[in-house]
């Protein structure tokens, strides 16, 4: 199994400097990440110099708490896109989904669904550690149904990150043909290996690189 491509490896850090990007996007190319995961302002930075790597570039939308509306959601997905995103990793609405508000939800799932369509690969943040099971079951559902390509467990920036259980709850849920995405907390190959079993098919890290290396880190996304 090739650990390294199944990594986004990441940095959403507000205070992240450009030297810090740079660094990112070097690791990732050293390992052949599956891609860099960054804030949409480093999009085309990202973009310009991982060119013919193979390591894909990868944003954020409506991030961390998932607040804005579908159509604010659907112009930052085009933006990014435009400046050379191919992943969007989008926050639903965390307050809609806990209001039983399915059809928002859905409908702001779609909007980016829509506005990618053909032109990048969209995950789905649930932000499983705000959620019920039922929620998250929920969540994944919708996301199912609106057309997203992943569902992702965590922002890495609430109280919780990935568990095992999570992952495979919302395996369970969305079969065997929507990828899930764990991220947040973890930090070692044998937190890694846990996700996988639990069967998440990409992970969302900033400790690529110890992963890769064998070592354990204390960072929390």
């Amino acid at each position: 199994m090739n650990l390294a491509s199944m990594i986004d490896h990441t940095l959403l850090r507000a205070d992240a400097a450009e030297s810090e990007v740079a660094k990112l996007i070097e690791e990732a190319k050293t390992y052949t990440f599956a891609s860099v995961c960054v804030n949409p302002t480093w999009v085309a930075y990202s973009a310009e110099r991982l060119a013919g790597s193979g390591v894909k570039v990868c944003t954020v939308i409506g991030f961390p708490l998932g607040a804005s509306t579908p159509e604010t959601k659907a112009f930052e997905t085009r933006d990014a896109i435009e400046k050379g995103a191919d992943e969007v990793d989008m926050v639903i609405n965390v307050g809609a989904l806990k209001s039983s508000n399915a059809e928002l939800v859905e409908r702001d799932i779609r909007a980016v669904v829509e506005a990618a369509a053909g032109k990048a690969l969209v995950k789905v943040i649930i932000e499983t550690c705000l959620l019920t099971d039922e929620e998250k079951v929920l969540a994944c559902e919708l996301a199912v149904r609106a057309g997203a390509d992943f569902v992702k467990t965590s922002t890495g920036f609430s109280t919780g990150g990935a568990t095992a259980e999570d992952v495979a709850l919302m395996r369970k849920t969305v079969g065997p043909e929507i990828g899930v995405k764990a991220s947040g907390g973890v930090r070692s190959r044998e937190d890694m290996e846990k996700m996988i079993a639990a069967g998440a098919t990409r992970i969302g890290a900033s400790s690529g690189v110890k992963i890769m290396q064998g070592e354990q880190s204390d960072s929390n996304y």
